[in-house]
């Protein structure tokens, strides 16, 4: 029996020491992730606490800074109706010092373009952005996360120019529309993922929702620290 026991003591103690070395050897743990963007980041009606990058950020061991806002635009100033300003205003009010910027946005903008137009300022205005945020934040890590995939008139062309405009940046982008696995466009899949059942809902993910991007989320964020 003591010998059963010591053995067992022995593995404790290996195993005790690997987390340790693991630990210490985590490039995250302790850094700061800050992100910024619309209600993908905000969560609408629910604790952003429950969002996958909230998540993420804490099984990483990182500070985390959620800076979204419910009805945000990159492009387009809605203060008036309560939703604060533009992005490219917005940004002005960021920390000044973090590890890794996540940003996530562009739903907005693609259905306030369909409804309103506007198509060359937003283009014009995701640039400012693009650009202004490499000048402010030339040692942060920045990734930039699409919407999704809606099957709406100016998502497809806002997810194009996301993709194109942070190319020409060297800003990373997370291709969430077609390779995160929400199926946005099919009812059933929100009435399970998605808030309030999914009805007449394409953008806010509940928990459940959530936590199918932690894996991907990570893996995506890992590789935006070389």
């Amino acid at each position: 029996m003591n010998t059963l026991i010591k053995a067992i003591a022995a593995l404790a103690a290996v195993i005790s020491l690997n987390v340790s070395a693991f630990a210490a050897d985590d490039d995250f743990s302790g850094k700061t992730m800050c992100v910024f963007g619309d209600s993908y980041v905000a969560n609408h009606l629910r604790p952003y606490t429950e969002a996958w990058h909230s998540k993420v950020a804490e099984r990483m061991g990182m500070k985390y800074i959620n800076f979204g806002r419910n009805g945000s635009l990159i492009a387009f100033d809605r203060s008036k109706e309560g939703f604060g300003r533009e992005m490219t205003e917005r940004y002005k009010e960021l920390p000044d010092s973090f590890d890794i910027l996540l940003v996530i946005a562009g739903h907005n903008d693609a259905d306030w373009v369909a409804k309103y137009g506007g198509w060359d300022k937003f283009t014009k205005s995701l640039d400012t952005l693009c650009r202004s945020l490499k000048e402010r934040y030339p040692d942060t890590a920045i990734g930039f996360v699409t919407p999704w995939n809606v099957d709406r008139p100016y998502f497809k062309e806002v997810i194009e120019e996301i993709i194109s405009t942070c190319g020409r940046y060297g800003i990373p982008v997370l291709d969430a529309a077609h390779t995160s696995g929400i199926d946005v466009n099919n009812p059933e899949f929100r009435a399970k993922y998605f808030q309030g059942g999914g009805v007449n809902d394409t953008a806010h993910l509940n928990a459940a929702g959530h936590d199918l991007l932690l894996d991907y989320g990570e893996k995506f964020i890992r590789s935006l620290v070389k």
